[in-house]
């Protein structure tokens, strides 16, 4: 039984094997462009919104929503990273109701990558709030020695992102594999409505938790209460 879609070696090419969690990526990716792209094909502002554009500007509103109580003001650029996270992962695990298709975020490559999109944006976006110094001097505060530990506690965050992640979806897996083999006939249904359920959570705490990460980094640093005092 392949629980990871890194087994799966769908074709090659010449000596590289392609696997399943390469395949199952790009499907993922095409089918949200060419959803974005059907939808928002003849997007104008005199033309009354349509079912599908309606649907599409409610996800985008309420993902908006949940950011901007997160970092407290209006960071629609953080909207454009976080939202993609969340529909990218989303997406990967509703699509496990097509028989035969296996997230490619069941696959640890998968999640380490995110992972590193998001330990990557994490100083682009504080740099880009206050800059190089700024988001530096966070490392040694409330003092110098703290500084191993702040770079320490830092890419522990993208671990443990990784991490839960896999181990999220891996355990459905499991599960789902182990009921399918007990009751092949009744269990399917069930399993395919908790994993509706459960994916849209994963890609929800997922994409909160960099948004959290990516706050935190943005955050303007503490007053001087020494420099006020004098």
């Amino acid at each position: 039984m392949q629980l990871t879609p890194d087994q799966t070696v769908v074709f090659t090419l010449g000596q590289w094997q392609v696997n399943a969690t390469i395949v199952n990526t790009w499907i993922v990716m095409i089918l949200l462009a060419g959803i974005s792209m059907l939808v928002t094909r003849n997007l104008r502002a005199d033309k009354a919104p349509g079912r599908w554009r309606s649907a599409l500007e409610l996800i985008v509103t309420m993902i908006q929503g949940q950011i901007e109580e997160v970092t407290r003001s209006s960071a629609r650029h953080v909207l454009y990273f976080a939202g993609t996270l969340f529909l990218f992962i989303a997406a990967s695990n509703v699509l496990t109701v097509i028989p035969g298709f296996v997230p490619p975020t069941s696959s640890l490559s998968t999640t380490v990558a995110l992972t590193l999109s998001v330990l990557v944006a994490i100083p682009l976006f504080g740099i880009a709030k206050g800059g190089v110094r700024q988001y530096l001097r966070k490392f040694i505060e409330p003092s110098m020695i703290m500084l191993p530990f702040n770079i320490i506690g830092e890419f522990s965050r993208g671990v443990s992102l990784a991490i839960r992640l896999y181990g999220n979806v891996m355990s459905g897996v499991v599960i789902a594999a182990i009921l399918l083999s007990i009751a092949p006939f009744f269990f399917p249904v069930v399993m395919d409505m908790l994993g509706l359920l459960t994916g849209f959570i994963q890609a929800y705490i997922f994409a909160i938790l960099a948004t959290v990460y990516i706050s935190s980094a943005m955050a303007d640093p503490p007053l001087d209460t020494s420099d006020k005092d004098k």
